[in-house]
């Protein structure tokens, strides 16, 4: 599987929104249209208001192809339910620093990395980004919401811009080399704000999955 850095603009359909009764197949087309990652929401509906899958999609999807798997918990007690991620064939998780998620994040981070495992921290649109500069050489990937997490097909938030451009900025003083991603509201227009701001991982729902064309979405988004 290819070796990833964060110089390399990576798209990354949303399984949420994908007809969940061909999860395989939608998977297999978002590839087959130029997907490089498969972004996997695993909602608890007690971190956020909504309820969507766990390990069990996560396993079909690694089984039935050969995608890097990138898995959003917005769940509470991730440590707690981090083995059943990892044995599901998650290719990096990641996890939310808000005190609702109740976990210690270092050591979260920490045991994803020892299990093989890339490691992603998320912040909300209202969290600042004081809250995850303490971690920021812990981790792989950084998330920016873009939406206030829970469901598909909410406005962008280009306040979180500067956000973003303040990861980048911290990213060269501490000559780290971790990914910024952004979800939420992501698509033709929006995709290149958030590019411009720093960010290389999009992740991208609706505008990938409901288009008319996905092969032309995705590389609209990339270029």
């Amino acid at each position: 599987m290819k070796n990833w850095t964060h110089t390399d603009r990576i798209i990354a359909p949303s399984l949420l929104a994908a007809d969940f009764g061909r999860v395989a197949e939608e998977t297999t087309r978002a590839i087959n249209s130029g997907a490089d990652w498969m972004h996997l929401d695993v909602m608890d509906g007690h971190f956020v208001d909504n309820i969507s899958f766990g390990p069990a999609i996560i396993q079909a999807i690694h089984e039935t192809n050969d995608v890097f798997l990138d898995v959003h918990l917005m769940i509470t007690r991730p440590d707690h339910f981090l083995p059943r991620f990892i044995a599901a064939g998650s290719d990096l998780i990641t996890v939310h620093v808000e005190p609702e998620a109740d976990h210690d994040v270092s050591r979260t981070l920490k045991a994803i990395r020892e299990a093989g495992v890339k490691a992603g921290l998320a912040f909300n649109p209202a969290t600042p980004f004081s809250a995850v500069e303490p971690y920021l050489e812990e981790i792989d990937l950084l998330l920016a919401m873009t939406v206030v997490p829970g469901f598909g097909g909410q406005s962008f938030m280009p306040e979180v811009m500067p956000k973003i451009e303040a990861a980048v900025k911290a990213r060269e003083e501490k000559g780290l080399s971790f990914h910024i991603q952004v979800d939420g509201g992501i698509g033709a227009e929006t995709g290149p704000i958030a590019t411009a701001a720093g960010a290389n991982v999009l992740v991208a729902g609706s505008s990938t999955f409901c288009a008319p064309d996905m092969a032309a979405a995705i590389t609209q988004l990339r270029e």
